[in-house]
């Protein structure tokens, strides 16, 4: 669909990424277009699966989740059955934020945000030493969070807008 975005389409969703709660109605104004424009065009986006969804972003800390882990899995059978559970596994947990499954290198990224190290402790028991497929796990603890973003740059001068 990336042919298909004009620079309206572009300044949608640069404003969309920075605050997606705007209404309607001051959205349109912001992209300077009318509101039936901007609801038909952002309706179009959605359908496309340009725009997947739209949350808030909450604060861990606030809400006693400050401990972030990255961890690096390895498997010890990397076949797709094995590959799948795993992933299966790792999705269903509430603590992980994100899950990766990458080459080369170890099997999975996991992005994990918990409370403290007992919570930790605990995830780790039950998503990886209780698997026997779990060959090793590299963690690493966040001591500082210098930059979190979920946008995503856009092409043309619609990122430099908002």
């Amino acid at each position: 669909m990336n042919e298909d975005l004009d620079a309206v389409d572009l300044r949608l969703l640069d404003a969309l990424q920075a605050d997606a709660s705007l209404s309607n109605q001051d959205l349109a104004a912001r992209v300077a277009v009318s509101p039936a424009t901007c609801l038909r065009r952002v309706k179009r986006l959605v359908e496309a699966g340009v725009i997947e969804r739209r949350v808030a972003i909450l604060s861990p800390q606030r809400l006693g989740a400050g401990l972030s882990v990255l961890l690096e899995i390895t498997l010890d059978r990397q076949g797709a059955e094995h590959l799948d559970a795993f992933e299966a596994r790792a999705v269903q947990e509430a603590a992980v934020q994100q899950c990766w499954r990458v080459s080369p290198g170890p099997d999975f990224v996991l992005v994990v945000q918990l409370a403290d190290m007992p919570a930790y402790h605990a995830f780790t028991q039950r998503l990886l030493t209780q698997d026997a497929n779990v060959r090793n796990i590299k963690a690493f603890f966040s001591v500082k969070r210098a930059k979190f973003d979920t946008r995503i740059a856009l092409p043309g001068p619609a990122a430099a807008s908002a």
